[in-house]
């Protein structure tokens, strides 16, 4: 049994791999025509720019397109074998269904273990690299038209923070904060030209201050400072305004959870970051769903070319799920459904998909 598990093994890992390979190609052509556009228009921005911008998106692309690969490569692996009769030998060989099961599933381990790591890991710091490479060049990380907006509780006080844009050297630039009292009256303002995150809170530079003085319901006074530097005391942290201005599926999970936590804490909505992260928690696990749907194709019996077409569904299965796990979250954004019910619906329903051609096709027949 070593060896034929061996075989599946190599044979499902070289498949994948290469599927893999011309997904990334097609993606990488895509990314590097859509970026020539920037190339000339801003001063130093140049091709080899360009290429190492969208170098740094592969893993990106990886993370999305692993559950795709592995049930087309799966697939096509299952397939064969029983097109060349090569799974025919191995049943008599005592390869029976729950065995091929079982060996399926610890090759879909492999593939979750690799998904995560992926999505969890290599994919936050490069897409970060690439943000803040392409803000060298072509200017800083905004989006909309007024940046990132935070709020944070302090002791009985309430701020509200707006961060314009993030500097390619990780700053900030163009902050304002406004500080409201316990009843909710604007207590301070603060607008600063840019701001570094520290230990202690941030670092602002170039900061204009207006600190309101009241006393009683008629008499108040407005106090303006300008000062070269000022320290604000925040737990704020750099993750936390990236995660305003750059989209929340290319956090890292435990960033999105402390996040999510943040946003709970202030009484802000967070189901748009709660639905993302119960996606990238169940995601890796669609890995295990691909390879036990490809499992049915190997008791299927083919013609001479017949191979084509059932490769062919396994790409449209692929598609649609990439399709229907969008859909969810989007949905479940707006329908304002459970966050970890949304994120596991796709997985769900192919999980029962494939069991149920597991059942049919290999149990019953």
């Amino acid at each position: 049994m070593k060896t034929i598990r061996r075989l599946i093994y190599r044979e499902a890992l070289s498949a994948v791999a290469f599927v893999t390979l011309g997904f990334l190609a097609l993606f990488v052509f895509f990314d590097m025509v859509d970026e020539l556009r920037y190339v000339g228009r801003a001063l130093g921005y140049e091709v080899s720019h360009a290429l190492l911008y969208v170098a740094l998106g592969i893993p990106s692309h990886l993370y999305e397109l692993l559950p795709i690969t592995v049930l087309i490569g799966t697939i096509f692996v299952m397939a064969r074998f029983a097109q060349s009769s090569e799974f025919t030998i191995m049943r008599t060989s005592g390869l029976g269904p729950w065995r091929a099961l079982r060996t399926l599933l610890v090759l879909g381990l492999g593939f979750v273990v690799l998904t995560f790591a992926v999505g969890d890991y290599l994919a936050p710091a490069t897409d970060r690299l690439a943000q803040l490479v392409k803000a060298r060049y072509l200017g800083q990380i905004t989006t909309g038209a007024t940046g990132a907006w935070l709020k944070e509780r302090q002791g009985d006080q309430s701020v509200a923070v707006n961060v314009r844009s993030l500097r390619h050297d990780g700053g900030m630039g163009n902050v304002r904060i406004f500080e409201f009292d316990g009843d909710g009256r604007v207590a301070s303002t603060i607008q600063a030209e840019s701001g570094e995150f520290g230990a202690e809170g941030w670092k602002l530079h170039g900061v204009k201050r207006s600190v309101f003085h009241r006393k009683g319901a008629a008499e108040a006074r407005v106090e303006r400072l300008q000062e070269a530097q000022f320290l604000w005391p925040t737990h704020i942290s750099s993750d936390m305004v990236a995660a305003s201005l750059l989209k929340p599926d290319r956090m890292a999970t435990i960033d999105l959870f402390q996040y999510i936590r943040h946003l709970e804490s202030n009484g802000q909505t967070a189901q748009k970051y709660e639905i993302e992260f119960w996606r990238k928690v169940f995601y890796p696990l669609s890995c295990l769903v691909m390879v036990v749907l490809s499992l049915p194709f190997a008791y299927l019996h083919f013609r001479s070319g017949g191979i084509a077409g059932y490769v062919f569904g396994g790409v449209m299965a692929g598609i649609s799920f990439f399709l229907l796990n969008n859909v969810f979250g989007y949905a479940g954004n707006l329908q304002n459904w459970s966050p970890w019910l949304t994120a596991a619906a796709p997985g769900i329903i192919y999980s029962l998909l494939s069991l149920g051609a597991f059942g049919w096709l290999v149990l019953r027949r």
